[in-house]
């Protein structure tokens, strides 16, 4: 389990801004502190408790071999995401969700399929057969499709959880993963109603040094899992090995 951050060090962060007491969602009430100059405080006593949860289970799904996708679209998210997301290994998106990327996984998949095709008859040099004019539109295909789903490129099955950074910017993401049985894990601010949401990671989503901070435990928390994966997997085949 990826060291838990002390109070201290997710203030620095701005972690516990919430938004303006005006513009609260009532389901958030019991992550709230209180409130200072009309800005909500976020109790961050119980967003360690929460995180700490959180991670648990980002873990626990990994070191079963199963896939953690990483969404966050908002602009100041988008890099973070990335970034982290590759680190560990895990598909993610940054740009627009494309509805039905989990409920009608079938033809994302075989979208995804062309492009590996397309990307490997250029590697190959294979585009040349055709006509400039249709190496052009296979060109803008390819650039398109990575654009949109380039993030997904090797993701071959629905993932067991989903990391989201912000609940309302992904309303139609996390709709999908409900219906689909895809754990959520979120970062949930005073504003957003935490409904479809399995485990809530109670922080400000819009701060820079909190997306990045709470990014790179799930990070960790997958590189672990997938550690205690490969262990077991060695290990069996050690046991195996013994035996013959």
């Amino acid at each position: 389990m990826p060291n838990l951050p002390s109070l201290t060090d997710m203030m620095k962060t701005g972690m516990h801004f919430g938004h303006q007491v005006s513009r609260w969602h009532p389901k958030m009430a019991e992550y709230i502190f209180g409130s200072r100059s009309g800005v909500h405080i976020i109790d961050l006593e119980k967003t360690q408790a929460q995180l700490e949860d959180a991670l648990t289970t980002v873990k626990e799904v990994t070191s079963r071999g199963g896939v953690v996708l990483f969404v966050g679209t908002k602009t100041q998210a988008k890099s973070i995401v990335k970034k982290y997301a590759e680190n560990c290994g895990m598909p993610y998106v940054t740009e627009r969700w494309l509805g039905g990327t989990l409920t009608n996984f079938k033809q994302i998949n075989a979208t995804v399929k062309r492009l590996k095709m397309l990307k490997d008859q250029k590697e190959k040099g294979e585009l040349k057969k055709y006509t400039k004019k249709e190496q052009l539109m296979l060109e803008r295909e390819i650039v398109d499709i990575t654009h949109k789903l380039g993030g997904i490129e090797n993701m071959t099955r629905v993932p067991e959880a989903m990391f989201v950074v912000d609940v309302r910017n992904e309303k139609t993401a996390i709709q999908e993963a409900n219906f689909t049985n895809t754990k959520v894990i979120a970062m949930c601010d005073t504003n957003v109603n935490p409904q479809g949401v399995t485990k809530v990671i109670p922080s400000n989503d819009d701060a820079v040094k909190s997306i990045d901070l709470i990014c790179s435990l799930v990070c960790d928390a997958v590189k672990e899992g997938k550690a205690h994966a490969a262990k077991t997997v060695a290990d069996k085949k050690t046991v195996i090995e013994k035996k013959h």
